[in-house]
Protein backbone atom coordinates (compact mmCIF):
# COMPACT_ATOMS: atom_id res chain seq x y z
CA UNK A 1 0.00 0.00 0.00
CA UNK A 2 1.46 3.35 -1.00
CA UNK A 3 0.97 4.98 2.38
CA UNK A 4 2.75 6.43 5.39
CA UNK A 5 1.20 3.72 7.57
CA UNK A 6 2.22 0.06 7.34
CA UNK A 7 -0.32 -2.74 7.16
CA UNK A 8 0.70 -4.26 10.52
CA UNK A 9 -0.13 -1.02 12.35
CA UNK A 10 -3.29 -0.52 10.34
CA UNK A 11 -4.62 -3.98 11.17
CA UNK A 12 -3.62 -3.63 14.85
CA UNK A 13 -5.72 -0.46 14.97
CA UNK A 14 -8.56 -2.30 13.22
CA UNK A 15 -8.45 -5.23 15.66
CA UNK A 16 -8.19 -2.95 18.69
CA UNK A 17 -11.07 -0.76 17.52
CA UNK A 18 -13.27 -3.83 17.20
CA UNK A 19 -12.35 -5.31 20.56
CA UNK A 20 -12.90 -2.09 22.51
CA UNK A 21 -16.10 -0.98 20.78
CA UNK A 22 -17.55 -4.42 21.49
CA UNK A 23 -17.93 -3.29 25.11
CA UNK A 24 -20.79 -1.04 23.99
CA UNK A 25 -22.88 -3.83 22.52
CA UNK A 26 -22.46 -6.81 24.83
CA UNK A 27 -25.63 -5.80 26.67
CA UNK A 28 -28.02 -5.81 23.70
CA UNK A 29 -28.59 -9.61 23.39
CA UNK A 30 -28.57 -9.81 27.20
CA UNK A 31 -31.30 -7.28 27.94
CA UNK A 32 -33.95 -9.93 28.48
CA UNK A 33 -31.68 -11.81 30.92
CA UNK A 34 -30.82 -8.61 32.75
CA UNK A 35 -34.51 -7.64 32.98
CA UNK A 36 -35.34 -11.01 34.55
CA UNK A 37 -32.31 -10.77 36.85
CA UNK A 38 -33.49 -7.45 38.32
CA UNK A 39 -37.25 -8.07 37.82
CA UNK A 40 -37.79 -4.99 35.64
CA UNK A 41 -39.69 -4.25 32.41
CA UNK A 42 -38.33 -4.14 28.86
CA UNK A 43 -38.57 -0.34 28.82
CA UNK A 44 -36.66 -0.06 32.11
CA UNK A 45 -33.86 -2.42 31.08
CA UNK A 46 -33.44 -0.53 27.80
CA UNK A 47 -31.90 2.25 29.93
CA UNK A 48 -28.80 0.05 30.23
CA UNK A 49 -28.22 0.23 26.46
CA UNK A 50 -29.27 3.88 26.42
CA UNK A 51 -26.81 4.90 29.16
CA UNK A 52 -24.00 3.02 27.40
CA UNK A 53 -24.59 4.91 24.17
CA UNK A 54 -24.97 8.26 25.93
CA UNK A 55 -21.70 7.56 27.74
CA UNK A 56 -20.05 6.81 24.44
CA UNK A 57 -21.36 10.05 22.92
CA UNK A 58 -19.99 12.07 25.86
CA UNK A 59 -16.70 10.19 25.69
CA UNK A 60 -16.45 11.20 22.06
CA UNK A 61 -17.18 14.80 23.03
CA UNK A 62 -14.69 15.12 25.89
CA UNK A 63 -11.98 12.49 25.20
CA UNK A 64 -11.51 12.27 21.44
CA UNK A 65 -10.70 15.99 20.87
CA UNK A 66 -7.67 15.41 23.12
CA UNK A 67 -6.19 13.42 20.24
CA UNK A 68 -5.35 16.80 18.65
CA UNK A 69 -3.57 17.97 21.82
CA UNK A 70 -2.33 15.07 24.00
CA UNK A 71 -0.13 12.06 23.20
CA UNK A 72 -2.18 8.98 22.34
CA UNK A 73 -0.21 6.95 24.91
CA UNK A 74 -1.23 9.28 27.76
CA UNK A 75 -4.87 9.03 26.74
CA UNK A 76 -4.65 5.22 26.69
CA UNK A 77 -3.15 5.06 30.20
CA UNK A 78 -6.04 6.84 31.93
CA UNK A 79 -8.83 5.64 29.68
CA UNK A 80 -8.08 1.93 29.97
CA UNK A 81 -7.75 2.12 33.77
CA UNK A 82 -11.25 3.57 34.15
CA UNK A 83 -12.64 1.23 31.48
CA UNK A 84 -11.39 -1.94 33.19
CA UNK A 85 -12.72 -0.84 36.60
CA UNK A 86 -16.10 0.01 35.04
CA UNK A 87 -16.32 -3.41 33.36
CA UNK A 88 -15.71 -5.19 36.66
CA UNK A 89 -18.34 -3.05 38.40
CA UNK A 90 -20.77 -3.92 35.61
CA UNK A 91 -20.07 -7.61 36.08
CA UNK A 92 -20.87 -7.46 39.80
CA UNK A 93 -23.63 -4.82 39.81
CA UNK A 94 -26.05 -5.44 42.72
CA UNK A 95 -28.88 -3.36 41.20
CA UNK A 96 -30.16 -1.97 37.92
CA UNK A 97 -29.23 1.58 38.93
CA UNK A 98 -25.61 0.54 39.57
CA UNK A 99 -25.57 -1.27 36.25
CA UNK A 100 -26.85 1.81 34.45
CA UNK A 101 -24.12 3.99 36.00
CA UNK A 102 -21.31 1.51 35.30
CA UNK A 103 -22.62 1.01 31.76
CA UNK A 104 -22.38 4.75 31.25
CA UNK A 105 -18.69 4.63 32.28
CA UNK A 106 -18.06 1.65 30.00
CA UNK A 107 -19.53 3.64 27.12
CA UNK A 108 -17.61 6.79 28.07
CA UNK A 109 -14.22 5.06 28.05
CA UNK A 110 -14.94 2.81 25.06
CA UNK A 111 -14.89 5.84 22.76
CA UNK A 112 -11.13 5.33 22.37
CA UNK A 113 -11.38 3.47 19.00
CA UNK A 114 -12.48 6.74 17.43
CA UNK A 115 -8.89 7.95 17.84
CA UNK A 116 -7.81 5.25 15.39
CA UNK A 117 -10.08 6.34 12.52
CA UNK A 118 -8.70 9.89 12.13
CA UNK A 119 -5.21 8.49 12.83
CA UNK A 120 -5.56 6.18 9.81
CA UNK A 121 -6.90 9.07 7.71
CA UNK A 122 -3.96 11.23 8.79
CA UNK A 123 -1.25 8.65 8.12
CA UNK A 124 -2.58 7.45 4.75
CA UNK A 125 -1.94 9.26 1.48
CA UNK A 126 -4.97 11.08 0.07
CA UNK A 127 -5.48 8.55 -2.73
CA UNK A 128 -5.62 5.70 -0.20
CA UNK A 129 -7.48 7.47 2.59
CA UNK A 130 -10.77 5.73 1.86
CA UNK A 131 -9.11 2.30 1.98
CA UNK A 132 -7.36 3.05 5.29
CA UNK A 133 -10.59 4.29 6.86
CA UNK A 134 -12.40 1.25 5.50
CA UNK A 135 -9.94 -1.22 7.03
CA UNK A 136 -10.12 0.34 10.49
CA UNK A 137 -13.88 0.63 10.23
CA UNK A 138 -14.13 -3.02 9.18
CA UNK A 139 -12.51 -4.04 12.46
CA UNK A 140 -14.70 -1.66 14.42
CA UNK A 141 -17.87 -2.91 12.74
CA UNK A 142 -16.94 -6.57 13.11
CA UNK A 143 -16.43 -5.84 16.81
CA UNK A 144 -19.87 -4.24 17.03
CA UNK A 145 -21.59 -7.17 15.33
CA UNK A 146 -19.45 -10.00 16.66
CA UNK A 147 -19.89 -8.72 20.22
CA UNK A 148 -23.61 -9.50 20.05
CA UNK A 149 -22.90 -13.08 18.98
CA UNK A 150 -20.23 -13.60 21.62
CA UNK A 151 -22.20 -12.09 24.49
CA UNK A 152 -25.35 -13.93 23.45
CA UNK A 153 -23.61 -17.31 23.49
CA UNK A 154 -21.66 -16.71 26.72
CA UNK A 155 -24.69 -15.18 28.40
CA UNK A 156 -26.90 -18.12 27.52
CA UNK A 157 -24.38 -20.65 28.85
CA UNK A 158 -22.87 -18.85 31.85
CA UNK A 159 -25.05 -15.80 32.59
CA UNK A 160 -24.73 -12.17 31.59
CA UNK A 161 -22.27 -11.24 34.34
CA UNK A 162 -19.57 -13.58 33.02
CA UNK A 163 -19.54 -11.64 29.73
CA UNK A 164 -18.23 -8.55 31.50
CA UNK A 165 -15.60 -10.40 33.52
CA UNK A 166 -14.16 -11.75 30.27
CA UNK A 167 -14.37 -8.28 28.67
CA UNK A 168 -12.42 -6.71 31.56
CA UNK A 169 -9.64 -9.29 31.25
CA UNK A 170 -9.52 -8.79 27.46
CA UNK A 171 -9.07 -5.04 27.97
CA UNK A 172 -6.17 -5.62 30.36
CA UNK A 173 -4.35 -7.70 27.73
CA UNK A 174 -5.14 -5.27 24.90
CA UNK A 175 -3.84 -2.31 26.89
CA UNK A 176 -0.36 -3.82 27.13
CA UNK A 177 -0.32 -4.74 23.44
CA UNK A 178 -1.20 -1.18 22.45
CA UNK A 179 1.37 0.28 24.83
CA UNK A 180 3.98 -1.93 23.17
CA UNK A 181 3.04 -1.73 19.49
CA UNK A 182 1.06 1.43 18.79
CA UNK A 183 3.26 4.30 17.54
CA UNK A 184 3.38 7.34 19.78
CA UNK A 185 1.83 10.48 18.29
CA UNK A 186 2.49 13.91 19.81
CA UNK A 187 0.03 16.44 18.31
CA UNK A 188 1.07 19.97 17.41
CA UNK A 189 -1.86 21.80 19.02
CA UNK A 190 -0.59 24.00 21.87
CA UNK A 191 -3.75 25.78 23.00
CA UNK A 192 -5.69 25.09 26.19
CA UNK A 193 -8.33 22.37 26.55
CA UNK A 194 -10.96 25.10 26.82
CA UNK A 195 -9.83 26.60 23.52
CA UNK A 196 -9.74 23.13 21.98
CA UNK A 197 -13.35 22.49 22.95
CA UNK A 198 -14.44 25.96 21.85
CA UNK A 199 -12.97 25.31 18.42
CA UNK A 200 -15.33 22.34 17.99
CA UNK A 201 -18.31 24.68 18.20
CA UNK A 202 -16.60 26.87 15.61
CA UNK A 203 -16.35 24.02 13.11
CA UNK A 204 -20.03 23.13 13.66
CA UNK A 205 -21.08 26.74 13.13
CA UNK A 206 -18.91 27.45 10.11
CA UNK A 207 -19.03 24.23 8.07
CA UNK A 208 -22.43 22.99 6.88
CA UNK A 209 -20.84 19.99 5.16
CA UNK A 210 -19.92 18.60 8.57
CA UNK A 211 -23.39 19.33 9.94
CA UNK A 212 -25.06 17.57 7.04
CA UNK A 213 -22.84 14.46 7.33
CA UNK A 214 -23.58 14.35 11.06
CA UNK A 215 -27.33 14.53 10.43
CA UNK A 216 -27.19 11.72 7.86
CA UNK A 217 -25.24 9.52 10.24
CA UNK A 218 -27.54 10.23 13.20
CA UNK A 219 -30.70 9.36 11.27
CA UNK A 220 -29.33 6.08 9.91
CA UNK A 221 -27.84 4.96 13.23
CA UNK A 222 -31.04 5.78 15.10
CA UNK A 223 -32.82 3.23 12.94
CA UNK A 224 -30.08 0.63 13.29
CA UNK A 225 -30.01 1.01 17.09
CA UNK A 226 -33.79 0.66 17.30
CA UNK A 227 -33.50 -2.58 15.35
CA UNK A 228 -30.75 -4.19 17.45
CA UNK A 229 -32.25 -3.10 20.77
CA UNK A 230 -35.65 -4.64 20.03
CA UNK A 231 -34.52 -7.73 18.10
CA UNK A 232 -33.98 -9.63 21.36
CA UNK A 233 -37.61 -9.02 22.32
CA UNK A 234 -38.88 -10.07 18.88
CA UNK A 235 -36.87 -13.28 18.99
CA UNK A 236 -38.33 -14.14 22.38
CA UNK A 237 -41.95 -13.18 21.57
CA UNK A 238 -42.26 -14.49 18.00
CA UNK A 239 -39.83 -17.42 17.98
CA UNK A 240 -39.14 -18.32 21.61
CA UNK A 241 -35.39 -17.96 21.15
CA UNK A 242 -32.93 -16.73 23.77
CA UNK A 243 -29.90 -14.49 23.71
CA UNK A 244 -27.70 -17.05 21.94
CA UNK A 245 -29.77 -17.03 18.74
CA UNK A 246 -30.28 -13.27 18.94
CA UNK A 247 -26.54 -12.72 19.25
CA UNK A 248 -25.91 -15.01 16.29
CA UNK A 249 -27.54 -12.42 14.06
CA UNK A 250 -24.38 -10.39 14.59
CA UNK A 251 -22.55 -12.94 12.45
CA UNK A 252 -24.99 -12.24 9.64
CA UNK A 253 -24.35 -8.51 9.92
CA UNK A 254 -20.59 -9.08 9.59
CA UNK A 255 -21.22 -9.45 5.85
CA UNK A 256 -21.90 -5.73 5.78
CA UNK A 257 -18.92 -4.99 8.01
CA UNK A 258 -16.48 -6.91 5.81
CA UNK A 259 -17.76 -4.88 2.86
CA UNK A 260 -16.61 -1.71 4.66
CA UNK A 261 -13.08 -1.96 3.27
CA UNK A 262 -14.53 -2.34 -0.24
CA UNK A 263 -16.72 0.72 0.28
CA UNK A 264 -13.58 2.64 1.23
CA UNK A 265 -11.96 1.65 -2.07
CA UNK A 266 -15.10 2.60 -4.01
CA UNK A 267 -15.02 6.03 -2.34
CA UNK A 268 -11.55 6.51 -3.79
CA UNK A 269 -12.61 5.34 -7.28
CA UNK A 270 -16.24 6.02 -8.16
CA UNK A 271 -17.11 8.98 -5.95
CA UNK A 272 -19.17 9.59 -2.84
CA UNK A 273 -22.57 10.79 -3.96
CA UNK A 274 -23.54 7.56 -5.80
CA UNK A 275 -22.64 5.60 -2.67
CA UNK A 276 -24.73 7.89 -0.45
CA UNK A 277 -27.75 7.38 -2.72
CA UNK A 278 -27.24 3.62 -2.88
CA UNK A 279 -26.86 3.35 0.89
CA UNK A 280 -30.14 5.20 1.50
CA UNK A 281 -31.99 2.93 -0.92
CA UNK A 282 -30.50 -0.17 0.74
CA UNK A 283 -31.65 1.03 4.17
CA UNK A 284 -35.20 1.65 2.94
CA UNK A 285 -35.30 -1.76 1.25
CA UNK A 286 -34.02 -3.45 4.41
CA UNK A 287 -36.73 -1.87 6.57
CA UNK A 288 -39.39 -2.96 4.07
CA UNK A 289 -38.13 -6.53 4.34
CA UNK A 290 -37.97 -6.35 8.15
CA UNK A 291 -41.58 -5.10 8.25
CA UNK A 292 -42.65 -8.33 6.53
CA UNK A 293 -40.39 -10.58 8.64
CA UNK A 294 -42.03 -10.60 12.06
CA UNK A 295 -42.38 -14.39 11.73
CA UNK A 296 -39.63 -15.15 9.21
CA UNK A 297 -36.05 -15.93 10.21
CA UNK A 298 -34.90 -15.85 6.59
CA UNK A 299 -36.46 -12.44 6.11
CA UNK A 300 -34.73 -11.16 9.24
CA UNK A 301 -31.39 -12.51 8.00
CA UNK A 302 -31.75 -10.72 4.66
CA UNK A 303 -32.87 -7.56 6.43
CA UNK A 304 -29.83 -7.64 8.76
CA UNK A 305 -27.42 -8.02 5.81
CA UNK A 306 -28.95 -5.10 3.94
CA UNK A 307 -29.34 -2.76 6.91
CA UNK A 308 -25.72 -3.23 7.99
CA UNK A 309 -24.40 -2.92 4.45
CA UNK A 310 -26.37 0.28 3.86
CA UNK A 311 -25.36 1.71 7.23
CA UNK A 312 -21.64 1.05 6.76
CA UNK A 313 -21.60 2.41 3.20
CA UNK A 314 -23.21 5.63 4.44
CA UNK A 315 -20.97 5.86 7.50
CA UNK A 316 -17.64 5.39 5.72
CA UNK A 317 -18.62 7.80 2.95
CA UNK A 318 -19.60 10.42 5.52
CA UNK A 319 -16.23 10.02 7.24
CA UNK A 320 -14.31 10.20 3.99
CA UNK A 321 -16.09 13.47 3.21
CA UNK A 322 -15.32 15.12 6.54
CA UNK A 323 -11.74 13.81 6.83
CA UNK A 324 -10.86 15.41 3.50
CA UNK A 325 -11.08 18.75 5.34
CA UNK A 326 -9.06 20.28 8.21
CA UNK A 327 -6.20 17.73 8.47
CA UNK A 328 -4.90 19.43 11.63
CA UNK A 329 -8.25 18.92 13.40
CA UNK A 330 -9.42 15.47 12.32
CA UNK A 331 -10.06 14.28 15.89
CA UNK A 332 -12.27 17.28 16.57
CA UNK A 333 -14.10 16.84 13.25
CA UNK A 334 -14.60 13.17 14.07
CA UNK A 335 -15.93 14.20 17.48
CA UNK A 336 -18.64 16.35 15.90
CA UNK A 337 -19.69 13.58 13.56
CA UNK A 338 -19.57 10.70 16.05
CA UNK A 339 -21.28 12.58 18.89
CA UNK A 340 -24.19 13.27 16.55
CA UNK A 341 -24.04 9.67 15.33
CA UNK A 342 -24.38 8.17 18.80
CA UNK A 343 -26.90 10.69 20.04
CA UNK A 344 -28.95 9.44 17.13
CA UNK A 345 -28.27 5.88 18.29
CA UNK A 346 -29.30 6.66 21.85
CA UNK A 347 -32.54 8.26 20.67
CA UNK A 348 -33.20 5.28 18.41
CA UNK A 349 -32.62 2.86 21.29
CA UNK A 350 -35.07 4.69 23.53
CA UNK A 351 -37.78 5.29 20.93
CA UNK A 352 -37.32 1.78 19.55
CA UNK A 353 -38.08 0.17 22.92
CA UNK A 354 -41.16 2.35 23.37
CA UNK A 355 -42.29 1.61 19.79
CA UNK A 356 -42.03 -2.11 20.45
CA UNK A 357 -44.05 -1.87 23.65
CA UNK A 358 -46.75 0.21 21.95
CA UNK A 359 -46.98 -1.40 18.50
CA UNK A 360 -44.73 -4.44 18.44
CA UNK A 361 -42.36 -5.21 15.57
CA UNK A 362 -44.40 -3.22 13.05
CA UNK A 363 -44.00 -0.18 15.29
CA UNK A 364 -40.21 -0.55 15.19
CA UNK A 365 -40.26 -1.11 11.43
CA UNK A 366 -42.39 1.99 10.89
CA UNK A 367 -39.91 3.99 12.94
CA UNK A 368 -37.04 2.73 10.77
CA UNK A 369 -38.91 3.47 7.55
CA UNK A 370 -39.75 6.99 8.71
CA UNK A 371 -36.15 7.77 9.68
CA UNK A 372 -34.86 6.42 6.36
CA UNK A 373 -37.35 8.46 4.33
CA UNK A 374 -36.11 11.62 6.06
CA UNK A 375 -32.54 10.53 5.29
CA UNK A 376 -33.37 10.03 1.60
CA UNK A 377 -35.03 13.44 1.39
CA UNK A 378 -31.82 14.98 2.74
CA UNK A 379 -29.62 13.01 0.30
CA UNK A 380 -31.72 13.85 -2.76
CA UNK A 381 -32.71 17.41 -1.88
CA UNK A 382 -30.93 19.95 -4.08
CA UNK A 383 -31.87 22.69 -1.65
CA UNK A 384 -30.16 20.80 1.20
CA UNK A 385 -27.00 20.33 -0.85
CA UNK A 386 -27.00 23.99 -1.90
CA UNK A 387 -27.59 25.06 1.70
CA UNK A 388 -24.67 22.97 2.89
CA UNK A 389 -22.28 24.06 0.19
CA UNK A 390 -21.36 20.38 -0.13
CA UNK A 391 -19.33 19.41 -3.14
CA UNK A 392 -19.73 15.64 -3.35
CA UNK A 393 -18.73 13.96 -6.55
Amino acid sequence: MSSKINNATLYLMSFSAGLVVANLYYNQPLLDQIARSFHVSEAEVSHVALSTQLGYALGLLFIIPLGDKVSNKKILDIDFLVMIIALFITAFSPSLSTLIISSFLVGFTSSIPQLFVPMAAHLAHAENRGRAIGIVMSGLLIGILGSRTLSGLIGEQFGWRRVYVIAAIAMMVLYWILRWKLPRIDPAYKGTYKALMRSIAGYVKEDATIRLAALRGALAFAGLSAFWTTLVFLMKDSFGYGSGVTGAFGLVGIVGAVAASLVGKWNDRIGRRPILITSGILLLLSWGILWESEHSILGLILGVILIDLGMQALHITNQNIIFSKYPEARNRINTIYMVSFFIGGAIGTSIGAVSYELAGWHGVSMLGIGLTLVLLVIIFSKRTVEWSGEQIK
